[in-house]
């Protein structure tokens, strides 16, 4: 497709980029909502106890399932990327991917061991055809505008942790405070909101994403001047094998735990390992040999950009695993290591942070979507509509809950059937318990403030080159796991409780978010930047597959935190994972000669 084809996207602006990117934006936003919203209470739920209404696993077990659910969640989307290049194109795809998680949720909400599978299972379906695609339509929007890419992937992003924010604000407020299934099935509900509103603006787009006919495939054949190198017999069998091996090491891996041994598929050695060790590095090594053949029969300046893409991903795979400590160990670690009750002063200063926090980025969330009606509401009514009531249900729920925490507090009185606000010298003990997931709030908080910052510089003179982007984010990981190593040097080896001050894991996100914003959506840039066109959502999928292996490391670390904790205290934990991640800075910095050769001009 080209450039002057995509000119009239970029007719109807807002913000400086087309009306369509915002109809992704808030698309994607309802998606991240479900699932951060979900994710915020799923290691909660399964550790709480049967008083609690919660499964009362330990919390090993609930870490194993939990990796292996974020790891199939992004290895899923290699399947959902092959079905949109070849068969359904990219819109069915997340017209089905939404569909289906939004009835995963729906399970979900049910909380029976069967219907809470069952809500997994669909849910790391749905994922795998939503995710890779929405980028993919991006990607296509933007072709022949590479200079606005990483921009345009940075304001999407912005959208993906607006939903996060609201997702993990509200479902794990309404989870942890009313009950586990009004969480899960309030995230249900804005998926299909979600799915509503792409469903009825979809024309916007124009061409781009509809099914492939044979004519789009002959030209996308003509437009490609590169080598084409399809896959052999022997190299599918290679590909369906390892995928084989890796789907059942990731179910093996929570069963055998959570069942004791009782279920072990791989229980043998090999080769003097273990059985689950053993089948999945022969995996991963099946799948990397082939991907080195499959390098040497491209031309090289893409074999050359391949390569880079590859060092990236690999990149990936390390940041993700520590980023991913958020729901898992640093969940654990505000919740049982983390003074959360507040007093006094500390009580009125957090209400007063907490109703800003709410309410300033849902004014500026409506504040865009005042800009996309603008532009779009005379052709795309009903779907503006529908974006229109799924935020006003959000204003209700979020107004109940400050209202509610306000009044626990002590600070409102219902007098006469009127709210009354009482000052802090009238109170005798202003209370305020902090929700352990009100944490996991601050990293989508802190994208929604620093993303624009960050936009600009990378579109501007002063934007780095690809290895000090991931130089710098993989430091600043460092930097904040050194803030809650630190924070908990003064826990004792073996202790379950503890309280350290909150201002450690505020620290912990704010350093994460900035590593994130430089690695994650310029990640996604990238992969549209050095992949060739025909290959974009498989190889979007391939990326998402390193995701998925730093999902589920970050499943197997957090395994081991109780093992670690109780021989050499919860801090040594978080020391381990800032010595990895001030290597791989190092690591990434010091590479930068290599490949920058290797992505010849690619910015």
């Amino acid at each position: 497709m080209e450039t002057s084809k995509l000119d009239h996207l970029f007719k109807d602006k807002v913000i400086g980029h087309p009306t369509g990117l915002f109809v992704l934006f808030f698309t994607e936003m309802w998606e991240r909502f479900s699932y951060y919203g979900m994710r915020a209470l799923l290691v909660m739920f399964l550790t709480a106890s049967l008083f609690d209404e919660g499964w009362g696993w330990p919390r090993e077990h609930a870490l194993a399932l939990f990796g292996t659910y974020t790891g199939m969640v992004y290895l899923s989307t290699i399947l959902g990327g092959y079905f949109a290049d070849k068969i359904i194109g990219y819109r069915w795809a997340v017209v089905v991917g939404a569909l289906l998680m939004t009835l995963g949720h729906a399970s979900m909400a049910l909380e029976s061991p069967f219907f809470i599978y069952l809500g997994l299972t669909l849910l790391v379906f749905g994922s795998g055809f939503f995710k890779p695609n929405m980028t993919s339509i991006i990607s296509h929007m933007y072709k022949g505008r590479d200079e606005k890419k990483d921009g345009a992937y940075t304001i999407f992003y912005m959208g993906v942790n607006a939903g996060a924010f609201l997702g993990i604000l509200l479902c794990g407020y309404l989870g942890e405070k009313v009950g586990w299934n009004i969480g899960f099935g309030l995230a249900g509900i804005f998926m299909l909101f979600g799915l509503l509103q792409f469903w009825y603006s979809q024309n916007i787009f124009g061409d781009i994403g509809l099914k492939p006919t044979k004519e789009s495939k002959l030209q996308e054949a003509k437009d490609d001047t590169d080598k084409r190198n399809p896959f052999t017999m022997p190299q599918l069998i290679i590909i369906g094998v390892s995928i084989i091996i890796c789907l059942l090491w990731l179910i093996n891996s929570p069963a055998s735990k959570i069942s004791e041994g009782s279920f072990n598929i791989f229980d043998f050695s090999l080769f003097g390992l273990d059985g689950n060790n053993a089948m999945i590095i022969i995996a991963l090594f099946m799948f990397i040999g082939l991907l080195i053949y499959r390098l040497t029969q491209y031309s090289k300046i893409t074999r050359d950009k391949m390569i880079a893409f590859t060092f990236f991903s690999f990149l990936t795979i390390f940041f993700w695993a520590v980023f991913e400590q958020s729901p898992g160990t640093l969940t654990i670690f505000a919740k049982d290591y983390t003074n959360r009750v507040l007093t006094g002063n500390a009580s009125l200063t957090f209400l007063i942070i907490n109703t800003l926090v709410s309410l300033v980025p849902l004014i500026i969330i409506n504040w865009v979507m005042f800009l996309l009606f603008k532009k779009t509401f005379k052709l795309y009514k009903l779907a503006n509509i529908i974006l229109s009531i799924s935020f006003v249900i959000i204003w209700i729920i979020t107004l109940w809950m400050l209202t509610k925490e306000w009044y626990s507090a002590g600070f409102l009185s219902l007098s006469d059937g009127t709210l009354e606000f009482l000052m802090l010298e009238k109170q005798t003990a202003p209370l305020t318990e902090v929700p352990a997931s009100w944490f996991g709030v601050l990293n989508s908080l802190f994208i929604i403030t620093l993303a624009p910052l960050f936009s600009k510089v990378w579109e501007s003179k002063y934007n780095p080159t690809a290895n000090v982007k991931f130089g710098i984010g993989m430091f600043l990981l460092a930097l904040g796991m050194a803030c809650v190593a630190f924070g908990a040097m003064g826990i004792e080896p073996g202790a379950k409780t503890a309280s350290v001050s909150m201002i450690w894991l505020i620290l912990v996100y704010l350093f994460h978010t900035m590593g994130e914003l430089c690695i994650s959506p310029v990640g996604l840039s990238y992969v549209s930047k050095l992949v060739p066109g025909r290959m974009i959502a498989f190889m979007f999928g391939i990326y998402y597959l390193a995701i998925a292996i730093g999902m589920k490391l970050a499943g197997v670390f957090g395994e081991n935190v109780d093992k670690i904790a109780d021989e050499n205290g919860i801090s040594y934990f978080f020391w381990l994972l800032t010595g990895i991640s001030a290597l791989l800075a190092v690591f990434s910095v010091a590479m930068q000669p290599v490949i920058k050769k290797l992505m010849h001009g690619v910015r």
